[in-house]
């Protein structure tokens, strides 16, 4: 993909967004049945939605880079030079380019909301949890020993959107285990450019590896307590 202009990368990652985002919002809208089903576990599901957006989106990007690799999470494999989050539900699209400045909202840059915090103790950090009940537990015991240590715990249940918000000052800090690429590239690459530290979790016994999110002023602290 390296060889396209990244605005232009950018631009057709925007479309693609947009286009799978208005197809789920519509059989959102629609109601009925949703067609969903199970993957890994029971508790890790999958709706018709989804894939049909993955298809629309897949399509898009074949007719226009028909040479690219393509990686999603109902199927797939590759690179990241634009990343774009799109929450149709609220009308917002959050993009950042690689070496393109900080990342905008809506096309503006992202303006308002709290100013975030500097100290860990003041901090509200995001995070996910894993769909196998083991982990789940694991993930727990962590959480218990780091709620003294931070301002409040938050939990959307999407890592892209929890590192979206976190890359717009909405949280301060994001971690999480067991996400995959397709959960985080764009949203790695968001907080990035807004300044934000980037972190792998490595594996460690019970716990899948994971990334973390956080200011350069206590992202080795937040790492000290959750890796």
């Amino acid at each position: 993909m390296t060889d396209a202009d990244p605005t232009q990368l950018l631009a057709l990652a925007s479309e693609a967004a947009r286009v799978g985002g208005e197809l789920l919002r519509e059989r959102f809208e629609a109601g009925g049945k949703l067609g969903v089903s199970s993957k890994s576990t029971p508790t890790d599901l999958v709706s018709e939605a989804d894939l049909a957006s993955q298809r629309a989106i897949r399509e898009l990007l074949w007719a226009a880079r028909p040479d690219d690799g393509f990686l999603g999470e109902e199927e797939g494999a590759d690179s990241v030079v634009a990343g774009v989050i799109h929450v149709p539900m609220a009308g917002e699209t959050f993009t950042a380019l690689r070496g393109g400045g900080p990342p905008l909202l809506n096309g503006s840059e992202i303006v308002g909301g709290k100013p975030r915090a500097e100290r860990l103790d003041e901090a509200l950090v995001a995070t996910g949890f894993a769909y196998d009940s083991r982990v789940r537990s694991a993930q727990a015991e962590v959480i218990e020993g780091m709620l003294a240590s931070v301002r409040d715990i938050r939990r959307c249940g999407a890592a892209a959107l929890d590192l979206a918000w976190t890359a717009a000052g909405r949280f301060d800090a994001f971690f999480e285990r067991t996400v995959r690429e397709w959960d985080t590239a764009a949203g790695a690459l968001l907080c990035e450019c807004a300044g934000l530290e980037i972190h792998e979790l490595p594996e460690r016994p019970g716990l899948p590896a994971g990334l973390l999110a956080a200011p350069p002023s206590f992202a080795g602290a937040l790492l000290s307590l959750v890796g």
